[in-house]
């Protein structure tokens, strides 16, 4: 079963960048496998010895990913189109689990009513009150 796995599917498995069922089963398989295990922890050795081709440093550092602030302005549908596209692929069809996790944050946090913000705030404030000095 260690074969059935590519080396570039154990290396998005370490970057966890594969879609959940399929981080699952090569998971199932590490249970079961000590070859697939051998091979893992030789991925894991090469990686921690600073050996890397340009597509592992290209996922390990998500150089195709969006930033946060560009995921927001693509909720705000400020971007422009060339770019939202870019955005709209990589989350359906690249399925990019960071950022879709990113863009649930920035919805969530866009939907939060005012009154849930002003009190969080307020919360914030008593937390600190004490710890800032006066100015005399």
């Amino acid at each position: 079963m260690a074969n059935t796995f590519s080396q570039a599917e154990l290396e998005a498995y370490l970057d966890e960048a594969l879609p959940a069922e399929e981080m699952a089963r090569i998971e199932k398989a590490l249970r079961s496998d000590k070859n697939l295990l051998e091979r893992l922890a030789e991925v894991l050795a090469r990686r921690n010895a600073g050996i890397h081709s340009v597509g592992a440093i290209w996922r390990r550092y998500r150089l195709s990913c969006p930033t946060r602030e560009q995921l927001g302005s693509f909720l705000l549908g400020a971007l422009p189109e060339a770019v939202a596209e870019y955005i709209r692929f990589h989350l359906e069809l690249v399925g990019c689990r960071y950022c879709r996790a990113n863009l649930t944050d920035l919805q969530r946090a866009q939907s939060e009513s005012v009154e849930t913000t002003r009190s969080r705030r307020q919360r914030y404030f008593q937390s600190s009150a004490g710890h800032l000095r006066r100015r005399r």
